[in-house]
């Protein structure tokens, strides 16, 4: 391992191809954009509202629009741009998103060009603020069941938008409360007596003092967790009158006589092609959810480094918290997890600009692989801000949960990105079936996974696909030898093997139980798929380890400079290695690895984290977040903290200033 590692070199690394994005945001957002500790829900909803007004432009938060409506044409900077925010404040981040990635993203994705010229500009502009209304109360996961009504009237040439019982109510719709002028509304499009399946409306649900609309009701969400500068509230419709034109009719439309036609006949096909078109919504969540988690992990190791915490026999000082095994063993592996994300998310955002960022159509099969990649990610980057911004909290020990060092803040404000623009088991469901299918023309409800025949016949194993460097990942598969004992655990090769092993093996175990289950259970076709769920999930979750990787050996390979990249390559034998060791019963029961091979994993696993040691600070570091957006507490002692511990050990004076 190199004794220096170039600290701007590492940042370059992990900058990407949008550094200048970051760099705007690093030196544009300064104090006024930070939380404001202790502030009541109103406040932080009057100041994350003007804040909103306050960003500039050049930031890039609205850059994925076309530049004739105030973008410019870069879908890739405007999920930088969600990322960066959420760094400085995760209310500002997810009222953004709302404004400008649900509302905008779908006027923009569904309607058409009369919508694009009408509504763009002010939507850009912040002229228009408005809802996302998809989820209800009764229906969120499933949203082709949705239950809201838009039925048209041939005689008036308008449709009747109706929330039919209470379990139809809009649900959870940020900006609804207070700031949301018009809404895109999701309900079940009927025309002529026919349903047609779920559709979009551009909806105003307040005049232009905020009184909401005849028929309109809304009302608070109330007191939440987290996330309070976000006005979430619901909506619910008594028979309101649509312009027939206020449609979003890309993909379905309604002629003044009441006749619908569609591109896409199929209904079920029609309904998950809107939903991909505004699969950045979940990209941008993954992303926010690993910046916070990286945020955490600073305040945790920087604090770590100046923390003393009992005296060493041999040393007559007290130990840093990051010198103990233990410590390391909760900071270093989730470190080196969120690089491996982080690969895996500018990799996913790469592609997302490439696959939607162009003016031609859309080409499906890379559509329906880039929306079961941004699910699995999603996935895993909020279950693992989780597990980390409480682990950091820990790590922090009493310090950790004072609002002022800025932890208590993150857990509470990224809680929700579990079950946010996707409930994460349902995410990881979608991913297993496009594995296990290889159709991924229809995601339906769990009913679709239990018709027999179509388990009998088309469930299949496909080919794992490589979503980056695959001509160097294959090489390094290629050469490992037959027998794994005779590899070294930190070979590469051989630790892709065993990821890819695992997910194959996962992969055609269920489709063995899956057609069992179709052989004997033909009048069952729900239990056919409910008697494998815990297998499924588990496919999911070994496939996203593999892609997270193969993306992290591809940034590997991308990187230039030597010292760093001999440091990433560590981080990466870590991430290997650590998802291994954590999975270990389950390489044990399959013969993947010896009882002795697995001891020696967590021998390698404890050293990789003392020569990392030294270079933990230099990881945070790499992440590039201003002190100020820290906004720590505990963090603005360190240089005094320092200083104490360097007097009192130069003074041979055990007794260092405690926190």
């Amino acid at each position: 391992m190199p004794d220096h590692i170039d600290l701007a070199h590492l940042r370059d690394t992990l900058d990407g191809p949008w550094a200048a994005v970051r760099t705007a945001h690093r030196d544009h957002l300064d104090a006024r954009f930070l939380p404001v500790y202790g502030e009541t829900g109103d406040q932080a909803r009057e100041r994350i509202t003007r804040l909103l007004g306050e960003l500039p432009v050049e930031l890039g938060v609205a850059a994925a629009f076309p530049a004739e409506y105030g973008g410019r044409s870069d879908v890739g900077a405007s999920m930088v741009a969600m990322e960066m925010l959420a760094q400085v404040d995760l209310s500002l981040m997810v009222k953004a998103g709302v404004q400008w990635g649900l509302f905008g993203g779908a006027v923009a994705a569904l309607g058409t060009r009369r919508h694009h010229d009408a509504y763009l500009r002010d939507i850009v502009a912040g002229r228009i603020f408005g809802c996302f209304a998809m989820t209800e109360t009764g229906h969120g996961s499933d949203v082709q069941q949705l239950r809201t009504t838009c039925t048209y009237d041939p005689l008036s040439q308008t449709f009747d938008l109706h929330t039919p019982h209470e379990a139809a109510r809009k649900d959870y719709i940020g900006n609804a409360a207070r700031d949301g002028r018009m809404a895109v509304v999701f309900a079940q499009l009927v025309t002529g007596g026919r349903r047609h399946g779920v559709h979009a409306w551009l909806v105003p649900i307040r005049d232009p003092d905020g009184v909401p609309l005849p028929g309109v009701t809304i009302g608070d969400a109330g007191p939440k967790a987290g996330l309070l500068g976000v006005d979430n509230g619901r909506l619910s419709f008594d028979h309101v009158t649509v312009p027939r034109d206020m449609l979003l009719d890309r993909y379905g439309r309604v002629a003044a006589d009441g006749t619908y036609s569609s591109p896409i006949e199929n209904d079920s096909r029609r309904f998950f092609t809107m939903l991909g078109t505004l699969v950045r919504g979940r990209v941008s969540v993954g992303g926010a959810a690993s910046a916070a988690t990286k945020a955490a992990l600073t305040i945790a190791v920087r604090y770590g480094d100046i923390r003393r915490q009992f005296t060493a026999p041999d040393a007559g000082r007290e130990v840093l918290l990051n010198d103990y095994l233990a410590h390391q063993r909760k900071l270093l592996p989730a470190l080196a997890t969120t690089y491996a994300l982080h690969f895996a998310q500018a990799e996913l955002v790469a592609a997302l600009a490439d696959v939607q960022g162009g003016t031609g159509p859309v080409d499906e099969h890379r559509q329906r692989e880039l929306e079961s990649r941004a699910a699995g990610l999603k996935a895993a980057q909020t279950w693992h801000a989780t597990r980390t911004i409480q682990t950091c909290r820990e790590a922090c020990g009493g310090a950790g949960y004072l609002a002022e060092n800025r932890i208590p803040g993150l857990k509470a404000d990224t809680d929700v990105f579990t079950t946010f623009e996707g409930d994460n088991t349902v995410l990881l469901q979608l991913v297993a079936k496009g594995l296990l299918t290889g159709h991924r023309d229809e995601f339906g409800s769990l009913d679709g996974w239990g018709r027999a025949s179509f388990v009998a016949e088309k469930v299949r194993a496909m080919v794992l696909e490589r979503t980056a460097a695959r001509s160097v990942i294959e090489r390094l598969i290629s050469a490992v030898p037959g027998r794994d004992e005779e590899v070294a655990v930190t070979d590469r090769g051989w630790q892709l093997k065993m990821f890819e092993d695992r997910e194959r093996h996962l992969l055609d175990g269920a489709v063995r139980r899956l057609r069992n289950g179709a052989a004997t259970k033909k009048d069952r076709p729900f239990d056919i798929f409910n008697d494998v769920q815990d297998h499924v999930l588990a496919i999911a979750a070994a496939h996203v380890d593999r892609t997270a990787l193969e993306a992290f050996v591809a940034g590997i390979e991308d990187t230039a400079d030597p010292a760093v990249r001999t440091l990433l390559s560590r981080v990466c034998d870590l991430y290997a290695l650590s998802v291994i060791e954590a999975d270990r019963g389950w390489f044990l029961e399959h013969d993947r690895l010896t009882p002795a091979r697995s001891k020696a994993i967590t021998g390698v696993v404890n050293s990789l984290l003392r020569e990392l040691r030294p270079h933990i600070r230099t990881l945070v570091d790499g992440f590039a977040i201003p002190d100020r957006w820290l906004h720590c507490a505990i963090l603005r002692e360190e240089p005094h903290r320092q200083e104490a511990t360097a007097a009192h050990d130069a003074a041979g004076d055990p007794q260092v200033v405690r926190s």
